[in-house]
């Protein structure tokens, strides 16, 4: 695996993937102007962002995360196949409330080779908070500090967390949210006629379906492609190839 230098925060650094799934799951974005001022109020060593929760279709934490954590540390964790031996990654899993390395250590001891890779990259004290959206947890904000972190700290680091995850995957979800949402059957011919110039009422005829339905379903579409009005829309599913 290598680790990609893609920072998803920096203005147009998305615009060369079609989708989702070109984008590099695992991202380095070294210094960053918001975590630095994050990290200010609570000092942390790093940090690392995994998950998106794209309306109901939940994608699980293996699959975006943006990190300033070690490339090398990175790349020798998954190289290693160490996420299936880690009984704090294990546990993470499972956990819908604050996690802390030390706890998990108490009960399971970690791998050699893990506790020789963190303390060679200094990668200690890692600490979980998931996020979670009605009660399902599909993502988490971790932190790691050479020393623990006490309760008023874990306090005000669960209290930030959901919002440093919102940021650093605000861009991904506007972007390629429409990929993961689908649009429904009615949605892309309605869209689809749209695109060869036809009014509402021309749809309808078109489709069959109510001029009501129409505009609804062209509503919902421009909603789901994160668009401003029904030309953008189409523009916009043309692009993702959502529509011919």
């Amino acid at each position: 695996m290598t680790v990609s230098t893609l920072c998803v925060l920096t203005p147009n650094a998305l615009d060369e993937y079609v989708d989702l799934q070109s984008v590099p799951k695992h991202r380095h974005f070294g210094k960053n102007d918001i975590i630095d001022r994050f990290r200010k109020a609570v000092p942390f060593d790093y940090i690392f962002v995994a998950g998106l929760d794209v309306d109901h279709y939940r994608l699980g934490s293996g699959f975006s995360i943006d990190t300033d954590l070690p490339p090398a540390y990175l790349e020798a964790y998954h190289n290693d196949k160490l996420a299936k031996e880690d009984p704090f990654v294990i546990a993470a899993k499972s956990q819908k409330s604050v996690l802390v390395e030390n706890e998990v250590y108490s009960e399971f001891r970690p791998p050699q080779r893990l506790v020789y890779l963190q303390r060679t990259f200094g990668v200690h004290n890692r600490t979980i908070v998931p996020i979670a959206r009605d009660a399902t947890v599909y993502g988490c904000v971790g932190f790691t500090r050479a020393t623990p972190f006490d309760e008023n700290e874990l306090t005000f680091l669960t209290l930030i967390s959901e919002t440093i995850h919102t940021a650093m995957t605000k861009p991904l979800m506007e972007k390629f949210a429409a990929e993961h949402l689908r649009l429904s059957k009615g949605e892309v011919a309605c869209l689809s006629q749209a695109s060869l110039g036809l009014t509402s009422i021309g749809i309808a005829t078109v489709t069959g379906y109510q001029t009501d339905t129409v505009n609804s379903y062209i509503k919902s579409a421009v909603k789901k492609l994160g668009a401003a009005n029904r030309t953008q829309a189409i523009a916009e599913a043309i692009r993702r190839r959502l529509i011919a």
